[in-house]
């Protein structure tokens, strides 16, 4: 099965040389996609082999959707695509373990869960904490949904992907795929993966307003998820 990976990446030169060395070899391309960066981000994922594109509109939905778009005019289509951060705080050769449950149960979707067991000292802001057991829990309450983690280090089979119809732009690409996922009754699960601290200052839940406007973007899917149903 042949697997792409998606990196959106702001600002993380310190960091993205090493997630793209650290993917393993069985990935048929790595794609970066430098969101806005003011630093030296494409150079040095250009340097480390990934295909770097630019998507100069700010937001982390827009980065995925860039991706996406570079992979629906390709005229070989991947079977798997892993989504995975550029801060280094995902472990990238986890993947193996990520997209087994796809390569051997046939499973649609899986999401790498940052298992408290597994996660370093710090890694995790109490803000994300709180934030991931609220909209998990949330989750289970509307759809009897059995996520624990909004983790960004995921895997899909690709043609589930393009059913979803993604479309978020910014801080509830996450949630949705995990709402849409539900919506569309793709077969999931859930493995624990590790997690570190992140190369540099996260620009989301770094930030009080980063914080505030993704609490307010997963709930707001949430709940407009909910009421459909």
């Amino acid at each position: 099965m042949t697997i792409s990976v998606i990196i959106p990446a702001y600002n993380e030169e310190a960091s993205i040389g090493k997630v793209v060395k650290d993917i393993p070899n069985m990935v048929e391309e790595v794609i970066v996609i430098n969101n806005n960066s003011s630093d030296n981000t494409s150079i040095v994922a250009k340097q480390a082999g990934a295909i770097v594109l630019d998507e100069p509109n700010p937001g982390y939905g827009n980065a995925c959707l860039k991706g996406m778009d570079y992979l629906a005019k390709q005229s070989k289509k991947p079977d798997i695509v892993v989504f995975l951060d550029g801060d280094y705080s995902d472990y990238p050769e986890d993947l193996v373990p990520l997209i087994n449950p796809i390569v051997e149960k046939d499973m649609d979707f899986v999401i790498g869960a940052r298992n408290s067991r597994l996660r370093e000292n710090g890694s995790m802001t109490p803000q994300q904490i709180f934030g991931n057991w609220l909209a998990t829990t949330l989750m289970r309450i509307f759809y009897g949904a059995k996520f624990t983690d909004l983790g960004p280090f995921r895997a899909i089979k690709y043609e589930k992907l393009l059913e979803l119809g993604m479309e978020d732009k910014n801080y509830g690409w996450t949630v949705e795929m995990q709402l849409k996922a539900l919506r569309h009754n793709l077969n999931y699960i859930e493995i624990p993966v590790r997690y570190r601290n992140r190369i540099g200052i996260s620009k989301v839940s770094g930030t009080l307003k980063g914080s505030v406007l993704a609490g307010i973007k997963i709930i707001g899917w949430i709940i407009k998820y909910g009421l459909k149903k």
